[in-house]
């Protein structure tokens, strides 16, 4: 792999991790406001439907999920088992786009 290519990489890891930090401290905080204030599962659904700051938030969030999982994916597979070169990098592609597809199926029917 180029130099060009892994500081790309490292560079989508970091970012994602930044994003992913910020949208688990978001999510958290308002799965507590929820409890502490005993909403049920309908009253959240009701808050979210339609809402389209909520779908934006949640879209933003998966596709942190989807860059930064398989990128460490990647790693982890490339220093625990060896594995490295096209074959690796397409299955972790492919990993990256199920959780995208998976993610954003998911922030859609909380929206509609």
């Amino acid at each position: 792999m180029s130099f060009r290519a892994q500081v790309l990489l490292w560079t989508a890891q970091r970012v994602s991790a930044m994003v992913l930090g910020l949208c688990v401290v978001a999510h958290l905080a308002t799965m507590i406001y929820a409890v502490r204030h005993g909403l049920s599962a309908a009253e959240i659904l009701g808050r979210t439907h339609g809402n389209y700051a909520w779908l934006a938030f949640y879209m933003i969030f998966v596709a942190a999920v989807a860059i930064h999982a398989p990128i460490g994916m990647r790693t982890i597979v490339a220093e625990s088992f060896g594995w490295r070169g096209a074959l690796v990098d397409l299955a972790v592609l492919v990993v990256g786009v199920a959780l995208a597809l998976w993610g954003w199926r998911a922030a859609l029917a909380v929206f509609g």
